[in-house]
């Protein structure tokens, strides 16, 4: 087989010192608290100074806020309504928007988010859009947050429509993935953030993409059961996805590990076509083999899931969800807080993708 190259590296430019979410260097190390809270709206918990995001799932979510910090998805959850997502950072957060980019730092870390309206990229060879929404959606964020006291993305939500729409190099998956890598530029493959990408079960005509950033780099980690994505061969598009399995954070005591969308897939093939409940399984021997690699490390990461994990479970078929979360509830019982999503996966014969974040 033969992977798709990667893009030569970029020069080493320094990023600038100032810019939009810069601060003096911090007192204290960066530290990063993420919990799904219950509340009637999103306002209470925007109110605490160290907020620096809080994201809203599904139609009873408010669509939208003032404050930049609040960030809806349109993912339906598996119940009528979710908990929010709340990340909370260690000092005081500052925030506002630039241009179509929303953002909040604390010195430290930094979170931001872009929505790009497809149609408005749309052309021959793109007729969705959804390549140029990608490249320009990227080469803002890469702009941005190269401009920032916070230059070094740590990790990248991407959510998008009919993920899996289109035939051949037309998927709307693998063009994203051109538009992607064209809005990063010239790039080093192996110092990639980790990453996410899910297709939304509605018509929204939009590319969401989210993101988190630090003062200081993470370093990448790769899964020893799976094939490098960023080395995945031609048969998969004519650019292979750009993102890292995981990333352990700058001040690794304070901050979880940041885990990637991963879904039933061993070496670059899907494992147990359209069996949600055997891809669950197989999902979980991924995550525990990307948890073996992250504590040679950081041996202080804990090897199995606990009350220290967050994880977001995204399941494509409505019929699969009760199973999936009884097969959770097994699993877990209430050790492991998660949110249940209903979510189209870049594979059209996968059922199952699990992000989130893990610590101690």
């Amino acid at each position: 087989m033969t992977p798709s190259a990667p893009r030569a590296a970029a020069a080493a430019d320094p990023p600038p010192s100032g810019g939009r979410g810069a601060a003096p260097a911090p007192a204290q190390p960066a530290r990063l608290a993420v919990d799904y809270v219950a509340a009637p709206t999103p306002q209470a918990l925007l109110a605490g100074d160290d907020v620096l995001a809080v994201f809203g799932f599904g139609r009873t979510a408010p669509a939208s806020a003032q404050d930049p910090r609040y960030l809806h998805v349109p993912l339906q959850p598996a119940g009528d309504s979710a908990p929010y997502e709340v990340w909370r950072g260690a000092r005081p957060v500052t925030g506002g928007r630039d241009g179509d980019i929303a953002w909040a730092s604390d010195g430290a870390l930094a979170f931001g988010a872009i929505r790009v309206d497809e149609r408005a990229h749309a052309g021959p060879g793109d007729p969705t859009g959804i390549a140029g929404a990608a490249a320009y959606a990227y080469a803002r964020l890469t702009a941005f947050v190269r401009a920032s006291g916070t230059p070094h993305l740590l990790r990248i939500w991407n959510y998008l429509d009919a993920i899996t729409q289109g035939e051949g190099d037309a998927e709307r998956y693998r063009q994203f993935c051109l538009g992607r890598a064209r809005g990063l530029g010239r790039f080093d493959p192996a110092q990639l953030p980790a990453a996410t990408a899910i297709g939304y079960c509605a018509t929204t005509h939009a590319l969401q993409v989210y993101w988190l950033a630090a003062a200081a780099p993470g370093t990448p980690v790769e899964n020893p059961r799976q094939l490098n994505a960023w080395r995945y061969p031609r048969a998969y598009g004519p650019q292979s996805p750009s993102f890292a399995r995981a990333m352990l954070p700058p001040t690794a005591a304070a901050l979880p590990l940041l885990l990637s969308g991963t879904a039933s897939v061993v070496g670059h093939a899907t494992r147990h076509p359209d069996a949600p409940l055997a891809q669950l399984a197989e999902t979980f021997a991924n995550f525990d083999a990307l948890l073996g690699a992250a504590r040679q490390r950081q041996p202080a990461l804990p090897p199995r899931f606990g009350a220290g994990s967050r994880l977001k479970v995204y399941v494509r078929d409505r019929d699969a969800v009760a199973p999936v979360a009884a097969a959770l509830q097994a699993r877990f019982g209430g050790r492991v807080p998660y949110l249940l999503l209903h979510a189209a996966i870049c594979r059209r014969d996968l059922c199952v993708e699990i992000d989130g974040v893990h610590g101690a």
